[in-house]
């Protein structure tokens, strides 16, 4: 069965979005639509499909892909719900916790799939991080991700934006809830906060500091995490993921019976991995990555760093 999904935004991500589509076996491109008519026929012309209104693409799809500006996430993803589409709708979930309890409610009640497009569950980087880490607790993490400017996403912050991305990450490996946030932030090339750091406290006593920008000199993107096991580092750029723990592959003689274990990991297409996901989870119903209450997740600890940004 070939799958009939429409894309909703012809920007950056929609864009993206509709020419995997277009390549996968298992999908058919319904069609694409934006209000922008002119960039919504150039981007439909170049993934092979027909530009529709809105009403009609609905009607011609079985799941929809929402990569609009993030205030319209949740009335478009209602109005598919409602219609009985499944939704993959690009991070972050909604612009309010409201609106994302909503959507989540919705997609229980109506029996559909509700993925979020925290794209970076699909990635091999966090898939090796996971793999390595299973059954280790973490009580003092610190994760990075800065990136010279660029002229998108600007409709919202750094923190759902970039961010966002860590504190999902950090809610996936530390299983005690946030009680505890503190932030600074600040402007400096658009209207929203361009860069922030945030202190996080969980229940279980462990501690994390994100940093997050978007107006840095360079690129990094980079983690590191304690706990009684050891320590942990990666650095995504570089692909590099580097254990000190007891019996570790590489001894190190200054501290006998420890050692470094390192590991890497291949590429591979994380837009293409979370699209196949989604199609999986509709057509075989398999369990997939970023749900509606993980998205919701996420949302909530980005919304609270916002709220602390002094």
């Amino acid at each position: 069965m070939s799958l009939r999904i429409g894309v909703l935004g012809a920007g950056h991500f929609g864009r993206f979005h509709a020419l995997k589509l277009a390549a996968n076996p298992r999908a058919t491109l319904a069609g694409l639509h934006d209000p922008d008519h002119v960039r919504a026929e150039r981007v439909a012309a170049e993934a092979g499909c027909p530009s529709l209104e809105f009403e009609t693409l609905l009607a011609a799809s079985d799941a929809l892909i929402i990569a609009t500006p993030t205030q319209h996430h949740a009335r478009l993803a209602s109005l598919a719900l409602e219609a009985g589409r499944d939704v993959l709708v690009e991070k972050p979930i909604a612009a309010t916790r409201e609106e994302a309890e909503a959507l989540v409610a919705l997609a229980a009640r109506r029996g559909r799939v509700l993925m979020v497009g925290q794209i970076e569950r699909h990635s091999a980087a966090i898939r090796t991080l996971r793999e390595n880490l299973a059954g280790r607790r973490l009580m003092a993490l610190e994760a990075v991700r800065v990136a010279p400017f660029r002229p998108r996403s600007l409709d919202v912050s750094v923190v759902l934006d970039l961010m966002i991305h860590d504190l999902d990450l950090l809610l996936s490996l530390v299983p005690a809830p946030l009680v505890e946030v503190r932030a600074v932030g600040g402007r400096v090339a658009s209207p929203n906060t361009d860069w922030a750091v945030a202190q996080l406290r969980f229940a279980d006593g462990a501690q994390a500091q994100v940093s997050a920008s978007r107006v840095a000199v360079g690129l990094e993107r980079r983690l590191r995490a304690l706990g009684p096991e050891g320590e942990l580092r990666v650095d995504f750029l570089a692909r590099s993921l580097e254990f000190l723990e007891r019996g570790g592959e590489t001894p190190l003689e200054q501290m006998p019976g420890w050692g470094v274990t390192r590991r890497s990991w291949t590429e591979h297409d994380s837009l293409e991995a979370e699209q196949a996901a989604f199609i999986a989870a509709i057509l075989d119903g398999a369990p997939h990555e970023a749900t509606g209450a993980q998205g919701l997740a996420a949302l909530d600890a980005a919304l609270r760093v916002e709220a602390a940004l002094v």
